[in-house]
């Protein structure tokens, strides 16, 4: 672990790390054997292929806040341009020296100015995005999918979410999730997840009077 990593959350954040890095560790694992036509595949986050989304993995966990306040300053408050940026920075020349770069900090317990869930959602929600146009499943623990749930449901700090469920009520049918009131939404927690977060794609996985209206919330993501 280097001198960055050290620049952690060590309070209420320690029981998450744990599922962060096994996330991590699953997704690195996933993508071993990847070859040159798959890491090229557009992913589920616009305008990215599969091998960016986990170069933007990467930087995510290489950030201090104190790194990210400087990008901010130095992107001048465009955060887009600043998670490009960060992205070019941890890409690598070749799709091995990416995933490579991306083994390094599956144990990282550094981040920027979130709460340790946020980076737990940011690992599953990302590598969803990697998992799904590659045809590849991983069977999320139910506990962990329920807490990134719990927190997505409740906040639109990282990405909107808790907006884009209002007036519906989300049930999941594989876990203990359930949250809000008006027309219903049930699935998967994973699809509950993904389409909180704007993945227009995996309302395809849910049922209820409610889809119709969140698809087209994710359509505006």
């Amino acid at each position: 672990m280097t001198d960055e990593d050290a620049t952690v959350d060590q309070g209420a954040g320690t029981g998450v790390w744990p599922l962060v890095e096994a996330e991590r560790a699953a997704l690195a694992a996933d993508l071993a054997g990847l070859d040159e036509a798959g890491w090229a595949t557009p992913s589920l986050c616009e305008g990215l292929t599969v091998r960016e989304v986990l170069a933007h993995i990467t930087a995510s966990a290489r950030l201090t806040p104190a790194r990210w306040m400087a990008g901010v300053i130095r992107c001048r408050f465009d955060f887009d341009r600043m998670v490009a940026m960060r992205l070019a920075e941890h890409l690598g020349a070749t799709p091995a020296e990416t995933l490579e770069r991306f083994r390094r900090v599956v144990p990282s317990r550094t981040k920027p100015p979130v709460p340790v869930v946020a980076m737990l959602g940011e690992v599953i929600v990302h590598g969803e995005d990697i998992r799904r146009p590659l045809g590849l499943r991983r069977d999320h623990p139910i506990g962990t999918l329920t807490r990134v749930a719990e927190y997505y449901e409740g906040s639109d700090m990282v990405v909107l979410a808790k907006g884009r469920i209002g007036g519906l009520r989300l049930v999941a049918d594989d876990g203990p999730f359930a949250r809000g009131s008006g027309a219903p939404v049930s699935g998967p927690t994973i699809s509950l997840v993904m389409a909180m977060t704007g993945r227009r794609a995996y309302c395809d996985d849910l049922r209820g009077d409610g889809v119709a209206v969140l698809r087209e919330r994710c359509a505006g993501a």
